[in-house]
């Protein structure tokens, strides 16, 4: 049987643990984000392919452009890359094009593609600062993060956190007056 002070000592335990949880699930929701960028031009970026060639951003002109960072280590990446895969086969006759966009090391990525494939195309990112989403407006650099681009090349909308098969649908369906 459990005397008075052991109870205390549990009783302290739990409060210490639901609030460390607390604080975890709050420092997870999703982080604002840099809105200077809404409305700018797509910086010019080049980015190299896991086939090891250079691809310029400027290749997908004309067409509405969904970016997503992302990270072979980050679970929300991975849970989002169904959703992105399935708004890919969807949208893709209608001009509208999802880049998958690594921030990771290219060995990773690639052993990653090679048991996990998609529809999409997968560029790799610049880790080194600035890296390539901080340069597209992810103050925090939290992943994943997503960025609408329309077909003249002007950044629509971003989101920090794993878009749901919802938020995905209206922002490549929406008309290109609209994010």
């Amino acid at each position: 049987m459990m005397d008075r002070s052991n109870w205390l000592i549990l009783g302290l335990a739990v409060l210490v643990a639901a609030i460390g949880g607390y604080t975890q699930h709050r420092n997870q929701q999703a982080a604002p984000v840099n809105q200077a960028v809404l409305g700018q031009p797509m910086p010019t970026l080049s980015l190299p392919g896991l086939d090891g060639k250079t691809h310029p951003l400027t290749d997908y002109h004309g067409h509405r452009l969904l970016l997503n960072f992302w990270a072979s280590w980050c679970g929300p990446c991975l849970e989002e890359m169904p959703a992105l895969n399935r708004a890919q086969k969807k949208f893709g006759e209608n001009g509208v094009i999802v880049v998958g966009i690594a921030m990771d090391e290219p060995d990773r990525v690639r052993s990653f593609m090679a048991a996990h494939p998609v529809s999409y195309p997968i560029l790799l990112g610049q880790l080194a600062s600035p890296s390539t989403s901080l340069q597209l407006g992810d103050a925090h650099e939290m992943l994943p993060y997503s960025v609408l681009i329309d077909a003249d090349g002007r950044i629509l909308a971003t989101h920090a956190g794993a878009m749901s098969t919802p938020q995905l649908e209206q922002w490549l369906a929406s008309t290109p007056d609209q994010p």
